[in-house]
């Protein structure tokens, strides 16, 4: 499924600018982006890619053969929810008002025509899975507030679907096996929505075979779905595992109970997926912020190395004439979409995004251990007027890939500090788990212990401290603010968890999953680890100016939560500015996205203190 992070309402101010009058931090945001091309299993020069080519990301439809893209989609807020269909024949897409993530299934014919309902008979939901089976079946996996998970399954020629699975924790569609008579669905029964069972179940719900490494939560271990072999006749299913304190592939046949782990001696957490005729895995290895690629022989065990630059791949396919197409980028070179041919696979005409500075990489000793963060800096000598950007998630790492706000922070002369603190991804099971109860807590004290280097190795200047993020990047911003009010001179909080207790109640239910896991419980069962992980909780403390932008449709950081700490921020007298927008959790629109990248430099000009003198000649 093709499917881009939402990180972008509209400000339509330069765009006529000519390129050349242009800054180059813009550039990078208007410059044409494609997603790497999704392809159709049994139509594979039929392809479907997400491009913001129009100035808002959309989904395109290519065909290899012919040479010819047309645009899919056209709505206001963007749309980058989409898949095709294993004949190539129809793109189904997610439509969503207006950001906010809620809504149906739609579909259009890939040579173009109208859009229709993909499935009737069913409520608007949040999405949860999607399965298109090669005889027309379909699966949809739906979630509400009402009605928790459920899992509908519609037969060919069938009037309406069936439900066939509900549970009131996190589920959703895994794979579906390549002859339809196999479903696997990722679920959180046993409360822990960190770590995820799979059950395996035919197309009437009944059950299969069932894999928990969790042993009911005590041991804390996930699993997730990589994909069922590509192949008719064969049960095999393709998974990631955390046995041995990191993401590692294994191969689980369900219908023989019988799984198989992967011997692949490299540091770091290791992804995959099949080769076309599932005699191999393309293995997709992470380590410390960078990527590489690998092909392993399932019959021998050998693992062939694939060339690729340094830096990250956030994607890669296999074709079925033994290729491989990904999706690359390093902090310091844009995107490009590359073949092991040695090819370009898709270059978007158009205005090219110009680089930026590489990546520096530190590694220091923090109260859980050592955190590695990346460092970018702009020309000169420090100490720098520094960005502490924190990264979402939590569950989620910052790495050596093009981003274009800490670009544009280093071409306005800061220095930008990105931190994977506990919590994050990438860094073995044990960092990503760490955070649990002491929730933002424990995640600042590594943003502090690398604010301390920063400082005392000279990179930056302790009077003028940033301190930024978006998602829950934005929520440890906020937190920061209050817990640590003497070391930030800013703080620029985009779509916010702000007020935890009130944000529970009104987010979306996957995510009150998500919370229950990591403070043990709702705002009524702990209501002592909620307060002290809210921001709302420290609100007197904050000293530094605050800016906050956040969407009015956001479902993950709803509004409410938000306008509750801005009010407190208001009675204060505390100075403050709060941009909202007509979007949900950040937008997909081009221009809006620069406006608040603007808004964010602009408040950082204004309120920043100017440098210290340095020191005076005798």
């Amino acid at each position: 499924m093709v499917r881009m992070d939402r990180n972008a309402s509209p400000d339509q101010s330069a765009q006529d600018t000519p390129d050349q009058a242009m800054p180059d931090w813009e550039k990078r945001f208007r410059a044409p982006r494609v997603s790497l091309p999704e392809w159709a299993e049994d139509a594979p020069e039929r392809s479907l890619f997400i491009s913001n080519a129009t100035g808002t990301f959309e989904l395109y439809a290519w065909d290899r053969a012919t040479g010819e893209q047309r645009q899919v989609t056209d709505r206001p807020n963007g749309t980058t929810d989409g898949t095709l269909t294993p004949d190539g024949e129809w793109i189904w897409w997610f439509s969503d008002t207006d950001g906010d993530e809620f809504g149906v299934w739609m579909r259009q014919p890939f040579a173009g025509g109208p859009d229709t309902r993909a499935v009737e008979g069913l409520d608007p939901s949040y999405p949860a899975g999607l399965a298109l089976g090669r005889d027309g079946t379909v699966v949809v996996g739906r979630s509400t507030d009402e009605d928790g998970s459920t899992i509908h399954l519609q037969r060919p020629g069938s009037p309406a679907p069936v439900e066939i699975y509900r549970h009131s924790e996190s589920a959703g569609v895994g794979d579906l096996s390549h002859d339809g008579t196999l479903l696997v669905i990722e679920h959180t029964e046993h409360g822990d929505a960190m770590h995820s069972a799979l059950r395996v179940v035919r197309p009437d719900g009944s059950t299969v075979a069932e894999l928990d490494d969790s042993e009911g939560g005590t041991k804390e271990l996930g699993l997730t779905v990589l994909g069922f072999a590509p192949v008719d006749g064969d049960s095999r299913l393709l998974i990631g595992h955390q046995r041995h304190g990191r993401w590692e592939p294994m191969i689980w046949d369900p219908q023989a109970g019988t799984t198989r782990e992967l011997a692949i001696d490299l540091p770091g957490d290791l992804s995959a997926e099949w080769y076309p005729d599932a005699s191999a895995l393309l293995v997709v290895h992470s380590h410390q912020a960078r990527d590489e690629l690998f092909r392993y022989d399932l019959a021998s065990g050998e693992r062939t190395r694939i060339d690729t630059p340094a830096g990250s791949v956030m994607g890669a396919t296999a074709r079925p004439d033994g290729t491989v197409e990904f999706l690359w980028s390093s902090a310091a070179q844009p995107p490009q979409v590359r073949s092991t041919t040695g090819a370009r696979v898709l270059d978007p005409p158009g205005m090219k995004a110009p680089g930026s500075v590489p990546v520096e990489d530190a590694w220091v000793d923090g109260p859980g251990g050592t955190v590695h963060a990346l460092i970018q800096k702009p020309a000169g000598q420090g100490p720098f007027p520094t960005v502490f950007e924190v990264h979402g998630g939590p569950t989620h790492h910052d790495t050596d890939s093009f981003a274009g706000q800490p670009a544009a922070w280093v071409d306005h002369g800061f220095a930008v500090v990105r931190v994977n603190y506990r919590g994050s991804t990438g860094y073995g099971r044990a960092w990503t788990d760490a955070l649990k109860h002491r929730v933002g807590l424990i995640e600042l004290e590594d943003v502090d212990a690398v604010r301390a280097w920063a400082v005392d190795s000279g990179l930056a200047d302790p009077d003028r401290l940033v301190l930024a993020g978006g998602s829950w990047g934005g929520y440890l911003t906020l937190l920061g603010l209050g817990t640590q009010p003497e070391v930030w001179a800013l703080g620029l909080a985009a779509v916010p968890v702000a007020d935890y207790v009130t944000a529970y109640h009104d987010e979306m239910e996957a995510l009150k999953s998500m919370d229950r896991t990591l403070l043990g419980g709702t705002p009524e069962e702990v209501p002592e680890r909620f307060e002290a992980s809210s921001p709302l909780t420290y609100v007197e403390k904050v000293r530094a100016p605050v800016y906050i932008s956040a969407g009015v449709n956001d479902p993950r950081c709803p509004i409410r939560q938000v306008e509750n700490y801005v009010g407190r921020l208001e009675e204060r007298g505390h100075p403050y500015e709060v941009y909202r927008y007509d979007a949900g959790h950040g937008s997909l629109v081009v221009e809006e996205r620069i406006k608040q990248v603007r808004l964010e430099i602009d408040f950082a000009t204004r309120h920043l203190p100017e440098p210290a003198p340095g020191p005076q000649p005798a």
